[in-house]
Formats: C-alpha cells, sequence, structure tokens
C-alpha cells in the first residue's frame, strides 16, 4: 500500500507525495506536489516537474529532510 505523506525538505518547501521507500539514508517517493498556503486552505503546484514520465520516481537523502508526517484526511483527498 502507498502512503501518502507530508514531507517537509530544507529548503523550507512542504511537499505531498506518495512514499514508496524509505531507507536509512534515502526516501524514494512519487508524484510530489509542493504546498501552497491559500486564504481557503491550501493548494498544490506541480514539484520536479521535468522528470521523465517513465520513471516518475525520485530518492531524496534522508540529511535534506526536516519531517515526514501523516497528511491531514481533507489534504490527502484534495491531492487525490
Amino acid at each position: 500500500m502507498i502512503e501518502i505523506k507530508l514531507i517537509r525538505i530544507v529548503t523550507g518547501e512542504e511537499l505531498v507525495a506518495e512514499v514508496l521507500e524509505t531507507t536509512e539514508n534515502t526516501l524514494k517517493i512519487q508524484n510530489a506536489l509542493v504546498v501552497i498556503p491559500q486564504q481557503q486552505g491550501v493548494g498544490f503546484a506541480p514539484w520536479a516537474t521535468v522528470i521523465s514520465k517513465d520513471n516518475p520516481e525520485i530518492v531524496l537523502k534522508q540529511e535534506h529532510i526536516v519531517y515526514i508526517v501523516e497528511v491531514q484526511e481533507e489534504v490527502a483527498g484534495k491531492y487525490n
């Protein structure tokens, strides 16, 4: 089962993405969207827009991740 998580990275961006695999040093994700705060909640914009559609997986180094948390159901619904 693919988990949808909220990931904050050291650049300050918050991403909502499908987490495929976690290791001690890396986090593999796909379909990442950057969270954009809005007056009526949150919106999304594409993140890493020029990656290959044949291989949409992105590997992040754990040292670049500030935190990973469960995403609110409302946000997960918008993401889906």
